[in-house]
């Protein structure tokens, strides 16, 4: 793992998240290219229904502009499909690498807190000593008064 106690960050390889990152990232690129991809799709092939819907005096050419246009509606229905599952998920990635980003969060807060602790129980060892210190002295004042050994005598 990558929680040893020497400094990790700018110096150090790059983990098992930020691959996964990286690789997330990626993903998420080639999603949104295939979105592009689709959208454009739809466009094209309304625009052409819609060139299409012209009305023509030949029978024959009306139920061949027919034909055309049930194939572009269909194309648009199946892009439209691709649409809704690219949404998905894009859903989805954009959940995952929140979850690597708040758990790399939450791995600097808790290297943050470990530090912090440490710090804390560094003051509190010499906050100890001094005062264990301080008491030593006042002892050795209290048994060495005059107050004392007058109250000893009497």
């Amino acid at each position: 793992m990558n929680r040893g106690g020497g400094g990790g960050g700018a110096g150090g390889a790059p983990g098992p998240t930020a691959a996964a990152s990286a690789a997330a990232v990626q993903r998420q690129k080639s999603l949104l290219q295939r979105v592009d991809a689709d959208i454009n799709g739809i466009v094209d092939n309304f625009s052409h229904m819609v060139n299409l819907s012209r009305v023509n005096d030949p029978p024959f050419r009306n139920s061949q502009e027919a034909l055309q246009m049930e194939m572009r509606a269909a194309r648009v229905v199946q892009a439209a499909d691709s649409l809704l599952k690219l949404v998905s998920e894009l859903k989805q990635t954009a959940i995952f690498l929140n979850f690597a980003s708040l758990n790399e969060h939450v791995e600097q807060r808790m290297a943050e807190f470990n530090q912090q602790a440490e710090r804390t129980d560094r003051l509190l060892e010499k906050i100890g000593e001094q005062a264990a210190a301080s008491l030593k002295e006042l002892e050795s004042h209290y048994y060495s008064s005059v107050l004392r050994t007058k109250q000893l005598e009497e």
